[in-house]
């Protein structure tokens, strides 16, 4: 291994004890955490279609029924009846989703591993998506790697030892306790088997040895490798979700993997990973202190931040990482990343370990486009497609409406209906309405007008029919929503009554302005559906818009109620000005000030104590142009947030944090809403110096950024169509496209200038 890398390697001097503190691995499928261990290695797996049983489709009977009865409890502040009713009726059976499962323990268990190791160190490298370990025992230096190839569609583990004769270890497959037992393919293969209950998916997972200078046979139900000087180990494993015998398919992996060189599936990984990963690449310099000079470990690192200290060096590390976990969890063919990504180590996972879509699953997806890394947003809309069926249903059951509706959660199998049982949270029909304004980002990010007319318009459209259908005029002539809630938070009538169910909560308006405003935009692009777009406009101008309450907040409920929870971790009513683009520091001053004093209250009475609260607070501090306020957000989430492996720490792990940390880095360097580009929006002093490459804007632009001192001196603007580029600056920029300068026009704090499709343009801080 190499020292001083410490941008792109995370490292240890201790195995992993504990399983937040093991290394990740993934394809996109295929998924392993790497502990490390010397004597007793374990490596525990996960494949990404092991949940149990299977859809459940339940909607309650008769639930439109009851819809208008609760509404006019609502409207008579019959708060406790109107929940009781809507427990009974909305609430369907079974009332959980299933859980996403492990897939199962690889066991290995070395020979003559007693005594003292030295010169132990176990690492993650980015750059090429490969853990390894290596350590020096009884004088023979030994080496591990491991990885997943998404080429191959197989997890490698290699074992090399100095002495040639000296690896002697067996290997076995366990899945405590729903162990089903293994059974040998040949005399080099063992197979496990396993199903997920009634309904659910059956699976195969295989292992192959493959030895240089040794023996292979089996043993009862271990591999046993003796005397060898390397071995490999391939490990398959495939479910029914996708193929009919996945047995076969396993074998099948194995055998194309094991005709090919060790070196030859390695090389074609590393190249695979980084034609993604290499896209992005960010410096923060100079290093401030000798520490960050060193190669130090990185649970050092971490704990010297918790003591106060800067490191740049660690946080390029955290941000690079949420790009690596991305695409080790998601990639096109794969399901979406769930709450804990692919990693997951428990059959009862916190929240089932589901897609929870009322902010963490859509969290997990924020870095993809602005990171480049747009392919592994893919998983998410095939998501999508397999809830619309279920969702025109629930939306027909349940609310007599048409279109497509679902609520907070869904799972493996796309379902839509009412989960749980708490009012707080499942009684939120927004979860579509989100979860489509994400086709709409993917096109806005690309501008690819085949995905906008056959994939995006067509499900955004279903999404906002629903809304149209569902809203009712108040007595204000508002349209508004219910019952609703603003997610898992309640409020305070004057005479102390408590409540989570409402009409017309801010952050259901909000999402609704969102969604119906691409509709209409996307419908004039695609010259279609004229008749549903002026619908959609007349619709939008009652909407319910932001407003400021008593205390000069962004008012989370259609009255100005006070919060049970002022620093509650949703912080619902904001969506407005992050991922929503309705509060802009520009174009609404005023609501970004009541912004301001929302995220103040929120954090004066204990707000961000979850690492995926603490990552949005990231994004809306971004948002507000304020730099030491987003950083200081960003290093809470390091201190607070953070195991030393930097899986996110929510508490418990949940990867969401991971993915809104990394692309809150990004959105302090770039950003693109509003029609506006804005270099180094919220650059904190401790980034003073720096360069970032491959970053993409809205519009179709990839973008470098260097600065010194605080101030831009450079950018670079590589356009994918023809269009008018905006930037939003005070300074002095003239741009040039590589054989002159370009004409532009300043106008109110905007440059204005012309793109053509396939040039780059540099942009020069006079």
């Amino acid at each position: 291994m190499n020292g001083n890398r410490s941008n792109q390697v995370l490292w240890y001097q201790d195995q992993a004890e504990q399983w937040e503190e093991a290394l990740p691995i993934g394809n996109g499928r295929l998924g392993g955490m790497i502990f490390g261990k010397v004597a007793q290695e374990k490596i525990q797996l996960n494949e990404d279609s092991i949940w149990y049983g299977g859809p459940i489709r339940t909607n309650q009977k008769d639930v439109s029924t009851h819809v208008e009865h609760i509404r006019q409890l609502l409207h008579d502040q019959k708060l406790g009846e109107a929940e009781h009713v809507t427990r009974m009726s909305f609430m369907s059976s079974p009332k959980y989703m299933y859980p996403y499962q492990p897939l199962g323990d690889l066991n290995l268990w070395m020979l003559d591993h007693e005594g003292p190791v030295e010169a132990y160190r176990r690492e993650l490298d980015l750059d090429q998506a490969v853990v390894r370990t290596e350590y020096k025992l009884n004088g023979i230096q030994y080496e591990r790697e491991a990885f997943s190839s998404a080429v191959d569609q197989v997890l490698v583990i290699r074992l090399k030892a100095s002495l040639p004769g000296s690896l002697t270890c067996s290997v076995n497959l366990m899945r405590r306790p729903f162990d089903l037992g293994t059974f040998t393919h040949g005399t080099d293969t063992i197979v496990m088997n396993g199903e997920c209950g009634t309904g659910g998916v059956r699976f195969h997972v295989g292992v192959r040895a493959v030895a240089e200078g040794g023996t292979v046979q089996i043993i009862g139900d271990f591999l046993s490798v003796e005397k060898a000087d390397t071995v490999t180990l391939y490990v398959s494993a495939n479910s029914t979700f996708r193929c009919i015998d996945p047995l076969m398919v396993c074998l099948e992996q194995l055998d194309r993997a094991t005709q090919r060189s060790y070196s030859s599936i390695l090389n074609d990984h590393i190249r695979d990973y980084r034609s993604l990963y290499r896209r992005v690449s960010l410096e923060l310099f100079p290093y401030q202190s000798e520490d960050e000079r060193e190669d130090l470990p990185t649970d050092v690192r971490l704990q010297r931040v918790r003591e106060g200290r800067t490191d740049l060096v660690l946080d390029t590390l955290f941000f690079q990482f949420g790009r690596y976990l991305l695409l080790s969890c998601s990639r096109p063919g794969t399901l979406a990343a769930n709450l804990q990504g692919l990693w997951n180590n428990s059959f009862t996972p916190p929240w089932e370990s589901k897609y929870t879509i009322n902010i963490n699953t859509q969290m997990n997806y924020w870095p993809a486009e602005i990171c480049n890394l747009a392919e592994c947003h893919e998983p998410l809309f095939d998501l999508i497609e397999r809830m619309l069926p279920n969702g025109r249903r629930t939306a027909k059951q349940v609310y007599g409406c048409e279109g497509f509706v679902a609520h907070h959660n869904t799972n493996l199998w796309g379902d839509t209906h009412v989960e749980g049982i708490l009012v707080t949270c499942s009684v939120w029909p927004m979860g579509a309405a989100w979860l489509s304004f994400h086709l709409w980002e993917h096109y806005q990010f690309g501008m690819d007008r085949t995905f906008l007319s056959e994939r995006a318009y067509p499900i955004m459209k279903e999404a906002a029919v629903f809304l149209l259908a569902y809203m009712q005029e108040d007595e204000q002539g508002r349209l508004v929503t219910g019952p609703s809630v603003s997610p898992e938070n309640s409020y305070l009538l004057p005479d102390g009554t408590k409540a989570s169910l409402c009409m017309g909560p801010s952050m259901d308006s909000q999402i609704t302005y969102a969604l119906w405003n691409a509709c209409m935009t996307a419908a004039r692009i695609l010259e279609r559906d004229e008749e549903f777009e002026m619908t959609l406009r007349a619709a939008i101008l009652k909407l319910p818009r932001p407003s400021i309450g008593k205390h000069g907040q962004i008012m989370e409920w259609l009255e100005d109620y006070e919060e049970v929870e002022p620093g509650h971790r949703h912080i619902s009513h904001l969506f407005a000005l992050s991922p929503g683009e309705q509060i802009h520091v520009n174009h609404t001053p005023e609501l970004a000030e009541g912004a301001r004093v929302t995220l103040e209250r929120r954090l004066a009475n204990g707000g961000g104590h979850t690492g995926w609260s603490r990552a949005w607070l990231i994004h809306f501090w971004a948002r507000l142009r304020d730099g030491e306020q987003a950083y200081d957000q960003f290093r809470h989430l390091l201190t607070d947030s953070t195991y030393n492996n930097l899986f996110d720490r929510h508490p418990p792990f949940q990867i969401d944090g991971n993915f809104g940390g990394t692309a809150g880095v990004a959105e302090m360097l770039l950003q693109s809403h509003g029609g506006e580009i804005c270099f180094l929006p919220a650059l904190p002093r401790a980034w003073s110096n720096g360069r970032v490459r491959g970053l993409r804007a809205r519009g179709g632009m990839e973008i470098t950024i260097e600065w010194r001192n605080g101030q831009l001196t450079a950018a670079w603007i590589k356009a994918s169509h023809n269009r008018t580029c905006f930037i939003r600056t005070t300074d002095s920029l003239s741009v040039h496209d590589g054989h002159e300068s370009v004409i532009t026009n300043y106008r109110d704090g905007l440059l204005q200038f012309d793109v053509t499709a396939g040039q780059t343009y540099q942009i020069m801080n006079d």
